[in-house]
């Protein structure tokens, strides 16, 4: 392959992963829509988001192995094609439960994609300060994709239909694959690890077992033997990948790097941000429509403080970062994002937008500064041949996070709503009071005239407020942990972060 532009391989490398970020956060502002298509309930719509998040995650390390060693363009062809054949599949879904299974099937088209295309960033730019403003380049195409991925979900969905959000990945992918093809040289890592399946499969079955959990616990309850069995069993596979990693001469993940406070600092600053803001890209959109009563076009409009103040201050991070150091700017932005959530706790009391709009503008703001920032800080801690691995821990914790948030976010919102719609109902309407569950769990996915069906007109007009009011004291809820989750995290990381970086870059080579 002749001589390619740095510059056109960061633009095409930067576009594949804006187009898994435009994906992952275009879905959010049409789950109420599946849901009253599909009759989902709440459980079900997780699981649309999950089963995606669960199989991107789940082989983010593995992925990048692959790339590692089988070279970075043959990866980002083979993902989109996967990818592209799954968006399809996604779009002719008959029922949730489909829909789940092409979601895995993405998932898996877009961890190969995301892991080789950072790699290739990471491979190509050599240099501290070109890589620097080559991973600022990068960052601000990730603004841009999550800037209009809700308003795009909207219109697509409000007029078109919510299928023609998988249907357009067809064009775009295609085009992306063309670019792949010209302007991506092949690369890969001499050296790279053989795939380690046993590492692969315990890590997997860890994150289905947490996620499986949490989302089902919703349904069978809190005290369910399953549920234990289920939270026990996935803490006890991700002790046994911790233990295989440590027999592997040359691991995927190299646990030698949870030596340097540094490093764990800048996961965990990874872990945080994405926990604690980036899920909001999911979150949000419910409560505009579910509690304000938006409309699917106006919920993805009512994101634009948010997106916008996540594309832009990226910009400011850059100047920010040439006067202060990596643990204040990782701090700082932690302290923004959890701002925001306890201001926008508050909002969701007042019942109207413009206190709303404003306070997820702080929470856009420190993720803003994040966004980038967490990767470049991750990368720098690991040697550049093994690119591959670093991309993989960082993008497996990134969507992890999010995963999990989703998760444990998703079952505080429902159990939460629920507990307050039984004592309203108790109160003012104790003959549906044995159908609290069943309403709550449709309210919160965003149907409730399917909430509202098993009910005589006159009830209907006492329980659909008080479940209205039930979904918006579960939200503020969830904001208000939320918020604290990240100003605990900005302390932890201010002071990790503080530490030098590892005294060498080839140290995972040097212990082989």
């Amino acid at each position: 392959m002749s001589q390619v532009s740095p510059r056109l391989t960061l633009l095409t490398a930067s576009g594949v992963c804006s187009l898994i970020v435009l994906d992952t956060n275009i879905v959010a502002v049409t789950l109420p829509s599946i849901a009253r298509d599909l009759g989902a309930n709440f459980a079900d719509i997780e699981w649309v988001v999950s089963a995606y998040m669960l199989a991107f995650a789940a082989l983010l390390l593995p992925a990048g192995s692959i790339a590692d060693r089988f070279g970075r363009r043959r990866t980002l062809l083979c993902g989109l094609t996967l990818f592209i054949l799954a968006s399809l599949g996604c779009g002719a879904a008959p029922d949730s439960l489909f829909l789940d299974i092409a979601r895995a099937i993405k998932g898996v088209g877009a961890a190969l994609l995301l892991t080789s295309a950072l790699a290739s960033i990471g491979h190509t730019f050599h240099d501290e300060t070109e890589r620097a403003k080559a991973w600022a380049f990068w960052g601000a195409c990730m603004g841009v994709a999550m800037t209009a991925a809700p308003t795009v979900g909207g219109l697509i969905t409000q007029y078109l239909g919510w299928r023609w959000i998988f249907y357009l990945n067809l064009p775009v992918g295609l085009a992306l694959m063309a670019m792949v093809r010209h302007a991506v040289p092949e690369s890969r890592d001499s050296q790279a690890a053989r795939l380690d399946p046993w590492g692969s499969l315990a890590f997997s079955g860890a994150l289905l077992c947490l996620i499986w959990g949490l989302i089902e616990a919703n349904r069978i309850g809190w005290n369910n033997p399953l549920t234990y069995a289920r939270l026990l069993g996935g803490a006890a596979l991700l002790g046994l990948f911790v233990w295989v990693e440590q027999l592997q001469k040359r691991p995927m993940v190299d646990l030698q790097l949870f030596r340097h406070p540094r490093f764990i600092g800048a996961l965990l600053g990874m872990f945080a941000y994405a926990g604690c803001a980036q899920v909001m890209m999911t979150l949000l959109p419910f409560y505009l429509q579910n509690g304000l009563g938006f409309s699917a076009v106006a919920s993805g409009l009512g994101m634009l403080p948010f997106a916008l103040a996540m594309l832009i201050c990226p910009r400011i991070g850059i100047r920010l970062a040439s006067r202060f150091a990596p643990a204040t700017m990782m701090a700082g932005g932690l302290t923004l994002v959890g701002c925001g959530n306890l201001l926008s706790a508050w909002a969701v009391g007042s019942g109207t937008y413009l206190p709303f709009a404003l306070a997820i503008t702080v929470t856009g703001a420190g993720a803003g500064l994040l966004n980038g920032d967490t990767q470049k800080n991750i990368m720098a801690c690991v040697p550049r041949e093994r690119s591959g691995m670093a991309s993989g821990m960082s993008t497996t914790m990134r969507f992890s996070a999010i995963m999990l948030s989703i998760g444990v976010f998703g079952a505080l919102l429902a159990s939460h709503t629920q507990q307050l719609l039984h004592a309203s109902l108790a109160a003012q309407a104790a003959p549906w009071l044995d159908q609290a569950r069943a309403i709550a769990s449709r309210v919160v996915a965003g149907d409730m005239p399917a909430a509202m069906a098993g009910l005589p007109e006159s009830a209907r007009q006492v329980v659909q407020p008080l479940a209205r009011a039930a979904f918006i004291g579960g939200f503020g809820t969830v904001l208000w942990v939320a918020g604290l989750l990240a100003l605990s995290g900005a302390l932890a990381v201010g002071s990790l972060m503080r530490h030098p970086l590892p005294v060498t870059r080839s140290y995972s080579l040097a212990h082989e």
